[in-house]
């Protein structure tokens, strides 16, 4: 499989550069940019309003709700994935994105047991979006076209507000068999120095459910709360994967130049209209539209969760749910979902994969 980089997992070359990535999360000018970036969003007066903001919202719901419609139906009836009416209609206006998001590692090339973060080529993530008014049910989540796979060259989550990293998307639009075929199992490769090399297959470390929340400072939030492993350990606290977390997420201008080692080498392929709503700023909060294309780049800043679930005044005045509500109840219903199906090993349901060909959900290294 190709990765944003524009080349093959299984080229050391390739994971040589992928690892250069790095470099980008030390370069103050880039994460002062962003931090400026989301800051001239809120207080530009060019801003766009909030109902043209309403109606991406209302696009991309429409998006994964047409998706649920066309495949999910083919699941012969076991789809946990339910409509509700009075959920849509509860759901706070903030919340632009929700669903179940995965999280991953991979060994570095020849590492057969992974002590330490060290150890790591790579960590990734999943966002599995899901219809705004759907709530969980019993069973494996019926597989869409709708995945978006992400890269962390740091290999860690930002753990407090001065951790700043970027991530990029290395696969848009796809499903969890093309994930399943092409990036989760592992392979080899040979080399004219060192013979025969072995790529481990990834390392599910987490599951939950997410939100990608915009409050009222027009910011954007990744919100998650974990459901998988039922209780958290060493690896977990290592890579910055909490019981419940939150960043401050923007998306990168593709069009501003910036530092090399913070930059990909291929761009994404946005709509002008989508390059224009940048305005000439660096950075730009995030719309979930922007995140269906591979390469997009993206900051992850850490913060306090209380931060990204603050509901909006005009929901509190109407008396709708909370972010943090709604949250809750996704993560009670997956909950129980994982607890109905095999517990920890539900995250192998959920990704089609057997257990027997891959670790174990693990807490220590």
């Amino acid at each position: 499989m190709k990765d944003a980089s524009g080349s093959d997992h299984t080229d050391e070359k390739a994971h040589k550069s992928e690892e250069n990535v790095e470099a980008r999360n030390e370069d103050q000018d880039a994460e002062e940019d962003a931090k400026n970036g989301q800051e001239n969003t809120a207080s530009d007066k060019h801003n766009a309003s909030d109902d043209a903001t309403k109606n991406d919202i209302s696009k991309d719901n429409a998006k994964v709700e047409d998706a649920t419609t066309t495949e999910a139906d083919t699941t012969n009836g076991d789809n946990p994935v339910e409509e509700s009416s009075q959920r849509k209609k509860d759901m706070p206006s903030n919340i632009l994105e929700k669903g179940l998001i995965y999280f991953f590692t991979r060994n570095r090339v020849g590492i057969d047991d992974a002590d330490s973060v060290g150890d790591l080529q790579r960590t990734f993530f999943v966002l599995r979006p899901l219809p705004t008014g759907a709530k969980l049910g019993d069973g494996a989540i019926p597989d869409m076209k709708n995945n978006r796979l992400f890269a962390l060259p740091k290999k860690t989550f930002p753990k407090s507000h001065n951790d700043r990293f970027m991530a990029f998307v290395e696969k848009a639009n796809t499903t969890i068999q093309d994930l399943k075929d092409n990036f989760f199992k592992g392979s080899k490769y040979e080399t004219k120095t060192q013979g025969t090399r072995q790529v481990d297959p990834v390392t599910p470390v987490a599951e939950g459910v997410y939100a990608i929340t915009r409050t009222e400072d027009k910011t954007t939030h990744l919100v998650y709360s974990t459901t998988i492993p039922s209780d958290l350990g060493e690896m977990q606290e290592d890579l910055g994967i909490k019981d419940q977390g939150s960043f401050i997420v923007s998306v990168k201008n593709p069009e501003r130049s910036g530092p090399a080692a913070a930059s990909l080498p291929q761009k994404p392929d946005f709509s002008k209209e989508i390059i224009e709503e940048f305005r000439g700023l660096a950075w730009s909060e995030v719309k979930p539209k922007y995140l269906d294309y591979e390469y997009c780049q993206i900051l992850l800043i850490g913060e306090h969760l209380e931060k990204g679930i603050e509901p909006t005044t005009k929901d509190k005045k109407h008396h709708k749910e909370t972010p943090q509500e709604e949250l809750e109840k996704l993560e009670h219903e997956d909950e129980l979902r994982v607890e109905h199906l095999h517990g920890d090993d539900s995250v192998f349901d959920d990704l089609k994969i057997s257990k027997k060909d891959y670790p174990k959900v693990p807490t220590t290294w």
